[in-house]
């Protein structure tokens, strides 16, 4: 498919200004330049042509809001002034895979104050002597060149992306399921609460019933003692009928 007509399709109906991201990978460049894409793109953020066939970036248009583009595994050679002057924003851009030799190629790369990440993988540049050290000199501005920062630490997944898009939408998602965790432990406080209270209202119960217990058992005490003393009442009346009894026999 040419790469007119998959751009076309890329739009799904909407219009260039309406898209920030378009991959168009593996389509072909008439030519070896690009079709289809023009500064009706406005908005675009990201554009991926990765072999796609192309040998210039002559025709690219100019796009102020493009921070990462991928020109991987083509057959581009030289041209980058264009680059530089159309792409002001640009802060990660691809060009391993391609038909670079020389670092003077790469010279207009510096007019690209935002630029932080570079790669050059399996370009034949990649083979000269102190390489990297050369193109780190070369362009100040780099942070990664090939995914590793100039003392050979690699590079994370989030480094150098620079768009701020994905940022934005996780920390609002963080913020999210922070509240949902904080309204779910305030549930969970209250429900203790409420299950404290029904506890302490059950105690309460038990300790009336214990209480009437008391008062019925009370009751019950108190006519046992009244039976014992009307029982030693008889006992000492009946004594005392005896003992008259006793006197007359003597």
């Amino acid at each position: 498919m040419d790469m007119k007509k998959r751009v076309s399709l890329e739009l799904r109906h909407r219009s260039p200004t309406e898209v920030q991201e378009l991959v168009v990978d593996n389509c072909r460049a008439s030519e070896g330049k690009i079709e289809g894409i023009t500064e009706e793109f406005s908005n675009l953020e990201l554009l991926s042509l990765i072999n796609v066939g192309l040998t210039s970036v002559s025709d690219f248009p100019k796009l102020d809001k493009l921070r990462k583009l991928e020109l991987s595994d083509n057959r581009i050679s030289g041209g980058l002034e264009v680059l530089a002057e159309r792409l002001v924003n640009l802060t990660n851009l691809d060009l391993s895979g391609n038909k670079f030799k020389d670092i003077s190629t790469l010279e207009p790369l510096k007019k690209l104050p935002h630029l932080k990440s570079l790669d050059l993988f399996n370009c034949e540049v990649t083979n000269l002597a102190d390489y990297r050290e050369s193109i780190f000199k070369l362009l100040p501005q780099l942070t990664y060149l090939d995914g590793y920062d100039i003392e050979d630490c690699e590079a994370s997944d989030s480094d150098g992306e620079g768009d701020g898009i994905e940022d934005e939408d996780e920390e609002g998602e963080s913020s999210g399921e922070s509240e949902d965790f904080e309204e779910e432990e305030e549930e969970d406080e209250e429900d203790v609460v409420a299950e404290d209270d029904d506890d302490d209202s059950g105690d309460d119960e038990v300790s009336s019933h214990c209480g009437q217990d008391g008062e019925v058992n009370g009751d019950v005490d108190s006519e046992d003692d009244d039976e014992d003393e009307e029982d030693e009442d008889d006992a000492k009346g009946e004594k005392r009928k005896r003992d008259p009894e006793d006197e007359d026999d003597d």
